[in-house]
């Protein structure tokens, strides 16, 4: 009660006409300071400390004058879940056709997350490795050719062949399109084994730090959990682990998937898995904060540019260096503050906008873009209104940035008009600098791409100093608890970022109706019909 007194009593950063970068920098610092602060815990979706951000961020929209776009008259779209995570480090042994068993070692071979569906789940079936995993006609390329996999067990590399462009490589090494492969013939359990690349990347110390998180998917009217496919990951396989799996062709399997075209082999394993996982699972409530900036055109003011920012952290983990709580300075506290700021910006402006704009502070992203993904699918407006969508997440505001990552931007028309709104900032674009981490899937942008809306994930650039301050923030501070104030954040910077991001905004709100560049691999693959 004491927390929520005085959230209410904060001031409500409202400004005058933009631009003004000093009243924008101080905004900025202010929202990030109360959302990164150790008082929220790292704002876990379902927690009552998420509540308090949410509360927070409802009542900056109502003091810009926004209109609510949750329901029953408030900003709060309510997001149903399920939650789930493992309760113990679950039992995998490995059985030869010879009859020898080997038990893999939990947090050296392998890791195990929950199942929404199933508090117990048993699994005893052959293995087969199917190298990537990779089905994808348009390259005449198919991994599973010549296997037969019903009623056994996958085995998978994680990501993708290098050969792919880097978004068409970020869809593919996706686990939603793994899985659908897998279970359309007849799997029954994916297992995913770590690439070199892939454990550099994300190393496997830190995933074992984290293995019991709750994860998360959404409820469906039925109460049921949201499950793009039935069957279940039963493991994550270190590189270690691998050779327990793969065998004395374990080296030679692991130095081919770094090569371009990563042509590695499937085959039929001489092993079958048992595997034993149970789970802890419980409905959560959490919300969305929803928004409008009602456009003024008679037409086009029903149709809607929506502004994403997702609020949620990781939470409370085990400690590093004494410090448990995640929270979420850059990661995302800094993309909600810069949305907030764009939203007064373009209320503080003397120009209306044609079309209208919601804003979306999304919950659950770190869960698997799952408030993104509910929204996407459940708007508060006709889903053929939503035009196009900017997600804003993650930023690097360490240094000045001189240049930006515009994902997806050259997929659809909201390319040209980031580019010119960059201009205009004498920011350039730059194209992804880091294609293996797959990165346009995994923001919440990519939520609305499913569901066929031309999007754009913006994030700085390498430019002007951006790699140092990129590599060193992934390599120190993302997922852990050093994500917070300490870090030299410049708010002239996120100042900056924010009227970028204006100036995009505007560009989507005022001009044509953003669309799909005719023979777009996600417009095929998502957008028919739309």
């Amino acid at each position: 009660m004491k927390q929520l007194a005085a959230l209410l009593a904060l001031p409500l950063l409202v400004g005058a006409a933009a631009p003004e970068p000093d009243l924008s920098a101080a905004n900025v610092r202010a929202h990030i300071t109360y959302l990164a602060g150790d008082s929220l815990r790292g704002r876990e979706a379902g927690t009552p400390q998420f509540d308090l951000a949410a509360r927070y961020v409802a009542a900056q929209m109502k003091g810009l004058g926004l209109q609510p776009m949750g329901g029953d008259g408030t900003f709060f779209q309510p997001v149903p879940l399920v939650a789930f995570r493992t309760v113990d480090q679950g039992a995998l042994s490995l059985k030869s056709k010879t009859g020898g068993v080997t038990r893999l070692v939990f947090g050296k071979d392998y890791l195990v997350g929950g199942n929404p569906l199933n508090p117990k789940l048993e699994r005893d079936a052959p293995l087969v490795f199917v190298g990537f995993g990779l089905v994808a006609p348009e390259h005449g390329r198919d991994d599973y050719r010549g296997l037969d996999v019903k009623g056994k067990i996958v085995v998978a590399l994680s990501g993708a062949p290098k050969f792919l462009q880097t978004e068409e490589r970020a869809y593919y090494r996706n686990a939603r399109v793994k899985l659908a492969a897998a279970e359309a013939r007849g799997a029954v359990g994916f297992v995913s084994v770590n690439t070199l690349t892939g454990e550099k990347l994300y190393p496997f110390a830190n995933a074992v730090r984290q293995y019991q998180s709750w994860g998360m998917t959404w409820r469906k009217p039925d109460g049921k959990p949201f499950m793009a496919s039935s069957i279940p990951t039963l493991a994550t396989v270190s590189v270690a682990g691998a050779h327990k799996l793969l065998g004395p062709d374990t080296d030679r399997i692991l130095a081919a998937a770094e090569t371009k075209e990563g042509e590695v082999k499937g085959v039929e394993l001489p092993l079958s898995l048992h595997a034993v996982l149970h789970s802890e699972i419980r409905a959560v409530e959490s919300k969305n904060v929803v928004g409008l900036l009602p456009g003024t055109d008679p037409r086009l003011k029903n149709e809607y540019v929506v502004l994403s920012a997702h609020l949620d952290h990781i939470g409370v983990t085990p400690p590093v260096k004494g410090d448990a709580i995640n929270n979420g300075a850059l990661d995302n506290a800094s993309g909600v503050a810069t949305t907030l700021e764009v939203a007064r910006l373009l209320r503080a402006s003397k120009q209306d906008l044609r079309r209208s704009v919601l804003f979306l502070i999304d919950t659950a992203e770190e869960k698997g873009l799952i408030g993104a993904e509910y929204f996407a699918r459940n708007p508060p407006v006709p889903k053929s209104a939503i035009v196009a969508n900017v997600d804003l997440d993650m930023p690097i505001l360490t240094y000045d940035f001189t240049d930006v990552v515009a994902f997806g931007a050259d997929r659809s028309s909201i390319g040209p008009s980031v580019k010119r709104a960059a201009a205009r900032m004498n920011v350039k674009l730059s194209p992804d600098p880091t294609p293996d981490e797959g990165l346009f899937t995994r923001s919440d942008h990519y939520r609305f791409v499913e569901q066929g809306v031309p999007a754009v994930f913006l994030a700085t650039g390498y430019a002007n100093g951006g790699e140092a301050a990129t590599k060193l923030f992934m390599a120190e501070h993302y997922h852990k608890p050093s994500d917070d104030l300490s870090q030299p954040i410049r708010y002239d910077t996120a100042a900056k970022f924010a009227w970028l991001n204006y100036e995009i905004t505007r560009e989507l709100a005022d001009g044509p109706r953003p669309s799909w560049n005719k023979g777009d691999f996600f417009a095929a693959k998502f957008a028919k019909g739309r």
